[in-house]
């Protein structure tokens, strides 16, 4: 039995984080952000997002009349083929990454600076080099974005852009940047060609290789359910995603979407055989495995979560810190206590925006667990610090002057000498 027991409302909060994280599971990674949103707790909802840990926040309604900018281009990979799946458009300002738009099928992309209400960021948001933790971040990465009133408003300033950067984002690929110094709202609105390079070292892939050989009526099918995502119509997306499957029972990506969406809407049942054929269809497909362990994850099956996050960090271990963290949920609570410190350590590793310092919460519990309260009691302050707005920020107070009473009673009297 554990000395210090996990409080309930942890596990509520903890019930909090993992729902308003489902975009990253489908792009983990340390500096990634999302695919389409899905009508799910994966929206702008105050209640069920990680606060903001970035204080920084470029001006972006000073110097000049602020005109819109319209921004349109095309994103490759490395081969010169397009990307197989959406890829959302980041602007970059201040090393602060701030979700603006998709590409369609075609890999083109057309929108107007600022105006990206409607983008969620994935976990990925998040830490090593990809984006993500949209959600890739954990909890819905979006929160972690702070934009002024005027750039939210689509206006947009030359000075404003100074020391920006657009780039595209999907895990297992390095983007290539286009720097905005110099642009103003009248200069052409194409930026070219903003290129993906593929990362190596890694067995999984974040797009569907499978999916790629789905005949033309079941991938119209497919992106036109993207669309309906997009326009935050689910039970239309799932009429064009159970389509593209029926056409081409292969489609590991539409398998996944559709088991994504079904999670988002209750049926946890219907999601876990829809991934189920999404990895039978490709099993080196990394994002269905990610969505299982978010599933498992909710309904506490701590088996299932740690063998889904294990497989997907087996497939890929460099770009997922969500991974990472779930199955640092579940070794916890599992009593792996040295495995989940050494999962949960890596995702902090990875997550270099912090953009789920949930992390941080989870590895003093392992740490207070373990015995070192000391060191458990350091990482609930990060937590603290970072979040004084999170929803679980009362119980965390109470945890952490309970590790600190147990400091001093472990220290023992002062020696009067």
């Amino acid at each position: 039995m554990n000395r210090y027991p996990l409080s309930n409302a942890f596990f509520v909060t903890l019930g909090i984080l993992i729902f308003s994280l489902p975009s990253l599971a489908q792009k983990g990674g340390a500096t990634t952000t999302p695919r389409p949103p899905s009508p799910s707790p994966n929206t702008n909802n105050n209640n069920n997002t990680l606060p903001t840990t970035n204080n920084r926040n470029t001006d972006f309604g000073s110097g000049e009349m602020q005109r819109p900018i319209f921004l349109s281009g095309k994103v490759t990979l490395d081969d010169g083929t397009p990307p197989p799946e959406s890829v959302t458009i980041e602007l970059i300002c201040s090393g602060t990454p701030r979700p603006q738009g998709y590409t369609g099928s075609k890999g083109r992309f057309s929108f107007q600076l600022g105006q990206h209400s409607m983008v969620l960021a994935d976990a990925s948001m998040e830490g090593s080099g990809s984006q993500s933790m949209s959600s890739q971040g954990l909890g819905n990465p979006a929160a972690g974005v702070r934009t002024s009133n005027s750039l939210s408003q689509g206006n947009v300033g030359r000075q404003s852009l100074m020391g920006c950067d657009l780039r595209a984002v999907l895990p297992g690929f390095r983007s290539d940047l286009v720097s905005l110094n110099a642009r103003q709202s009248f200069d052409n609105p194409d930026v070219g060609i903003i290129v993906l390079h593929r990362l190596g070292n890694v067995q999984g892939t974040t797009i569907s290789a499978v999916s790629m050989q789905a005949p033309k009526d079941a991938r119209k099918a497919f992106e036109k359910g993207i669309d309906e995502l997009k326009k935050q119509k689910a039970s239309e997306a799932v009429l064009q995603f159970e389509k593209a499957v029926a056409l081409y029972p292969k489609y590991a990506s539409a398998w996944f979407e559709l088991g994504r969406l079904q999670a988002r809407t209750g049926l946890a049942e219907e999601a876990h055989k829809s991934l189920l054929q999404s990895i039978a269809a490709d099993p080196k497909y990394v994002s269905p495995h990610l969505e299982i362990a978010l599933i498992s994850a909710r309904q506490k099956k701590w088996d299932d979560a740690l063998a889904s996050s294990s497989e997907a960090l087996r497939l890929n271990p460099v770009e997922f810190p969500l991974a990472y963290f779930l199955n640092a949920v579940a070794n916890l609570n599992l009593h792996h206590l040295d495995a989940a410190e050494k999962s949960a350590r890596e995702a902090l590793r990875l997550d270099t925006q912090m953009v789920n310092p949930k992390t941080m919460q989870v590895l003093a519990v392992i740490l207070r667990d373990k015995g070192d309260v000391p060191a458990a009691a350091e990482q609930m302050r990060h937590y603290i610090k970072l979040n004084p707005n999170a929803p679980d920020i009362a119980m965390a107070r109470a945890d952490l002057m309970e590790m600190e009473k147990n400091s001093v009673a472990a220290a023992g009297p002062a020696n009067p000498n």
